[in-house]
């Protein structure tokens, strides 16, 4: 019987494209079918709004890196989105949370400061 080798574990677990909140780890596998797919699975139905707001987060990402923490992401996306209606039109697009749901389906890590389960999120 062959021993556990953590570092071939710990290697593995890295490698894997998602996280455990199913929130994918780097930009590349990301594609708008997936995104669709999600969006079907959490009952949203993906409008052109909401893939502006995807694409913002993703460029956002792009732009900003991993280091992002998600008060100042929320902060970033109600500026941006404010003439439509800031953070109310975004929880209108997102109910679970334009930062939460949002970077889920825009294929994004959960950033920093988003793992209190009240945070960008409606209970």
């Amino acid at each position: 019987m062959e021993m556990l080798d953590i570092n071939k574990l710990v290697a593995a677990e890295s490698m894997a494209p998602c996280d455990a909140d199913a929130f994918l780890n780097d930009l590349e596998p990301w594609s708008e079918d997936r995104a669709r797919k999600a969006a079907h699975e959490e009952g949203i139905g993906l409008t052109d709004a909401h893939m502006d707001v995807i694409c913002y987060l993703r460029d956002h990402f792009a732009e900003c890196g991993p280091e992002t923490n998600a008060r100042s992401l929320l902060r970033s996306l109600e500026e941006a989105y404010i003439e439509q209606g800031g953070r109310k039109y975004l929880y209108q697009l997102f109910p679970r949370g334009p930062v939460t749901q949002g970077c889920r389906l825009a294929g994004l890590p959960t950033p920093a400061g988003n793992a209190d389960l009240s945070f960008g999120t409606s209970h």
